[in-house]
């Protein structure tokens, strides 16, 4: 089922926003369900990115044991003039999770006639700060920001000037946040709204040396630590639950078996939330997953995309290498 536009609001650098944004009764209902769950809860990582999350996550991605961000960044560097030129004249850039869009500045000044871009995110306030810097920079480019849970099919709005072709950018490794199957279905998704021809300009992480990996989710400023825990914090805000945050911690262990950060929060005791009108008990120790972050191997990624449609045309990474930008095609 595609989503459909909620409201529409014009920011002050007539921007138009389509507000896609989940309800609070569905927030309410996806906390409820996931913490009902045994034996492992866990709750939904998008809901990490409240506008205080996405500061925070900014924050993490400035720490200098976090190495993705800025080791991509370096990548797009030296490699966003080649990725353009891949990618050609007058494509319709769709950025999924955009934040503070970064990286898609570089991509945009190296583009040749961009029919526009789209951003795409669920933090409404983040997204329009983001939208209306890249209008002001770029006031050539048509920015069109929809705000919205993009793991759910959403329409793309179409810019004023006809797009050559669609191409999905998800920068930051976010594709690691889901289990194998979920990434392949979301794959699946981006294939459908390029359309044949249509391109995917992707980030991952790739698998390396699991204290490196472990480092750059426990950092010694406890950023990560705080966004975390600002899931609970936001979940009491919002739903009216009464976490005591002082109670959890944040843990983030490596799976090298199954490639992939694990990020929990763990009572520190014994203790009962109630949410929505529902109790639920905690054992000390007991844990609530909230995110995965997996890494991959080059060819392993590549095998997963085309089972969503997609062939690999130009990988860039970095000399180490710690980190990968793929670019595939749907046929």
């Amino acid at each position: 089922m595609t989503a459909t536009a909620a409201t529409t609001a014009t920011t002050s650098t007539e921007l138009d926003l389509v507000d896609l944004s989940p309800a609070i009764d569905r927030f309410r209902r996806d906390v409820i369900g996931a913490l009902s769950r045994a034996p492992q809860r866990e709750l939904p990582t998008q809901y990490l990115y409240d506008d205080r999350g996405s500061a925070l996550f900014d924050r993490i991605c400035e720490l200098p044991e976090y190495y993705p961000t800025r080791t991509e960044l370096a990548i797009m560097d030296r490699d966003a003039a080649a990725m353009a030129e891949a990618i050609g004249p007058g494509a319709l850039i769709i950025e999924y999770g955009s934040g503070s869009s970064v990286k898609t500045r570089r991509l945009l000044e190296e583009l040749r006639d961009a029919a526009g871009c789209v951003l795409v995110d669920i933090s409404r306030d983040h997204l329009l700060r983001s939208a209306e810097s890249l209008a002001s920079c770029f006031p050539e480019v048509e920015i069109l920001p929809v705000c919205a849970d993009f793991t759910a099919p959403f329409d793309v709005p179409e810019p004023r000037v006809a797009a050559r072709r669609r191409v999905v950018y998800f920068p930051g490794s976010t594709i690691g946040n889901f289990l194998p199957s979920q990434a392949t279905r979301l794959l699946s998704q981006m294939a459908a709204q390029v359309g044949p021809g249509g391109g995917l300009l992707i980030g991952t992480d790739l698998r390396k040396d699991p204290a490196v990996l472990e480092a750059a989710y426990n950092d010694a400023q406890g950023v990560t630590a705080e966004f975390n825990l600002n899931l609970l914090r936001r979940i009491n805000r919002e739903l009216g639950a009464n976490f005591e945050l002082d109670g959890w911690r944040h843990q983030a262990i490596y799976d090298q078996e199954l490639g992939r950060i694990e990020m929990l929060l763990v009572s520190g005791r014994a203790q009962v939330v109630e949410v929505g009108g529902q109790r639920f008990a905690f054992a000390a120790g007991e844990s609530i997953r909230t995110e995965y972050s997996h890494k991959y191997a080059i060819d392993e990624f590549h095998r997963m995309a085309r089972q969503a449609g997609f062939s690999a045309v130009k990988v860039w990474t970095d000399p180490k290498p710690l980190f990968a930008v793929h670019l595939l095609e749907r046929a």
